[in-house]
């Protein structure tokens, strides 16, 4: 008895954490699979349906009383991965939701066909809920965009990794290494992301730095957003060495030669 309770609890913690709103689908399907004296099958179809449709109804219309909104599923703005809108990661404020559109409508005018991938972004609800393994998006104002590729030489809108993160522009010899810098000091989660993705093909990916370097500096011409973060040896290669918008994150967070994080005000 004592063991089933205990792994209840930890299958709320483990989809609270991943998803902020699982857990209570979960308890919503136990106290129903009790009741209603379901199987174990029909319990796990009930959970599914019960979270999809919370998920695309129900979360999106109840998280705009604490003004956060979902960012476009397709179009020129689109999630890199349909995990970021599966786990409920890709909630903003409705100021930060219209910023990135406009620089996705530039974009897109600048590089017709291209898109512009997002990553994490917010939970739905709760300012202060943090949003694992990031230390900052938890209020609304965050959001993580990919880096803009080649693929075998031709411009692409996929990207080396399947999440957007772990896969490293890293730093030449000649430039700053802060992931070397931090690792020394004992950080050893600044660039752990690395070890969890798979590289398949990320040989054939190559920054595209026209494109990336584009969104930056709308970005940058936005005077509600407040910082940018990228690795500062990206910042010194890409000529952005005097825009104070575009920060160190520092080493208790991850590795930024992978996205940009941009926040408003």
């Amino acid at each position: 008895m004592v063991i089933r309770v205990f792994i209840h609890f930890l299958v709320v913690v483990i989809l609270t954490t991943l998803t902020q709103v699982g857990g209570i689908v979960y308890l919503i399907c136990l106290i129903s699979k009790r009741k209603l004296q379901l199987s174990v099958a029909k319990s796990l179809a009930t959970f599914f349906v019960i979270y999809l449709v919370s998920t695309f109804l129900l979360i999106p219309l109840l998280s705009q009383l604490g003004d956060r909104r979902p960012l476009p599923i397709f179009g020129k703005l689109r999630p890199l991965t349909f995990w970021t809108i599966a786990l409920n990661r890709h909630y903003v404020n409705t100021e930060l939701k219209d910023i990135s559109i406009e620089i996705a409508n530039q974009f897109s005018e600048e590089y017709p066909g291209s898109k512009i991938n997002y990553l994490d972004a917010n939970f739905p609800f709760f300012r202060g809920f943090p949003l694992p393994p990031h230390l900052s998006h938890d209020d609304g104002k965050k959001l993580d965009l990919a880096f803009s590729y080649f693929k075998r030489g031709e411009r692409s809108n996929s990207a080396p990794s399947i999440i957007g993160y772990g896969v490293y522009e890293s730093p030449m010899e000649t430039e700053i290494n802060y992931p070397d810098i931090c690792q020394k000091q004992g950080y050893w989660q600044y660039g752990f992301i690395g070890n969890l993705i798979p590289k398949w093909d990320s040989e054939q990916y190559v920054v595209d730095q026209e494109r990336t370097s584009f969104i930056i500096n709308e970005l940058l011409a936005k005077s509600d957003i407040s910082k940018i973060f990228i690795e500062p040896h990206l910042k010194q290669r890409w000529g952005f060495d005097r825009e104070n918008k575009i920060r160190f994150h520092g080493c208790q967070a991850v590795r930024h030669d992978d996205h940009i994080h941009f926040q408003i005000k």
